[in-house]
């Protein structure tokens, strides 16, 4: 058998190199050795041997692993690392420029099942990564949406020629997840060269991250958006709203934003900064459907900076009554 190569010499780093310093040369050599870019007989070996070595220094657990008892620690059965009997990348979701995940059950998990995360990259924005397309501010001809590939990493039955199930990641703004949207994507047929084929999937409104959707062949996995405005909280979300210090000392009407649009509420005298003021139903729909969560308008008190000479006198005389 022949033996491995040392993950730090397949990418070209030092034994203290940063994850920086890790992902900077990742990302040269596996462009370089990108098999629809490299033609050599041996391209398609070494891009998995980079994405492998990459997929464990990357991680800082399985990094100090490797550190410690090298390739062993990740051969099957070895009872160390991912754990016995199961394969080093098992579960595994790699944070890395592209996100992918392996579920294998021993064995190389850069098998025949291995689907090249550039090429899934641009089956959905189209044209070659980095190529002359990109830099131009010419809109991709998908929708602007965060794709990545991930091999059987939520437990699918196995399909087809004993592939697993695959699921797809696609970030979403938060105000399509809240409402629900229609997206049109490129899904590949299944398997690396084979083509793509154009869906249509519908996200309900309600959906959160982690949120999965089955369709019939594969998987779709949310990630949401955070919102400059909106905090969401399970199927409640909160909007912080300031309001003038003399309309919380007497109260008054403010217009507050939603979800949906904007509402007047009634400001109770005497409201302290910090207050929550609920709006029952106002919140996200429940992603099973039956009702939605409630809306919370956090209330912040705006002071001014400035001040006229008659606006000082009045709060100085306001201010002595209170001494009384």
């Amino acid at each position: 058998m022949a033996t491995k190569r040392d993950y730090y010499d397949i990418l070209g780093v030092s034994k203290t190199a940063t994850a920086d310093e890790l992902k900077k040369a990742y990302r040269k050599l596996a462009l370089e050795w990108h098999p629809d870019r490299n033609k050599a007989a041996n391209a398609h070996d070494k891009f998995k041997e980079i994405n492998e070595a990459y997929a464990v220094l990357s991680d800082k657990s399985k990094r100090e692993t490797y550190d410690q008892f090298g390739h062993a620690a990740f051969s099957p059965g070895s009872g160390m690392g991912a754990g016995a009997g199961q394969g080093p990348f098992g579960g595994f979701r790699q944070q890395g420029p592209f996100t992918y995940s392996y579920s294998s059950s021993g064995g190389n998990p850069f098998g025949n099942d291995f689907i090249d995360p550039f090429e899934i990259f641009e089956q959905f924005f189209g044209g070659g990564f980095g190529g002359a397309s990109r830099g131009r501010g010419r809109a991709h001809p998908a929708y602007e949406i965060t794709i990545d590939f991930m091999d059987g990493g939520f437990g699918g039955a196995s399909r087809g020629r004993g592939r697993a199930h695959p699921a797809y990641e696609i970030t979403i703004d938060f105000m399509d997840a809240v409402h629900g949207v229609t997206k049109e994507v490129m899904i590949p047929r299944g398997g690396a060269g084979e083509g793509s084929v154009r869906k249509t999937i519908k996200i309900p409104a309600g959906v959160d991250t982690g949120s999965r959707i089955r369709f019939d062949d594969f998987d779709i996995v949310i990630e949401v958006k955070s919102n400059k405005l909106f905090q969401r909280e399970g199927d409640d979300v909160v909007v912080t709203h300031e309001i003038p210090f003399v309309r919380a000392v007497i109260g008054g009407i403010e217009e507050v934003e939603t979800i949906d649009k904007p509402v007047k509420i009634r400001i109770p005298a005497g409201t302290q900064p910090g207050t929550l003021i609920r709006l029952r139903g106002q919140g996200v729909p429940h992603v099973r459907g039956g009702g939605r969560g409630d809306a919370y308008v956090k209330i912040q008190m705006k002071i001014p900076t400035h001040l006229t000479h008659e606006q000082r006198e009045l709060l100085e005389k306001f201010d002595k009554t209170m001494q009384h």
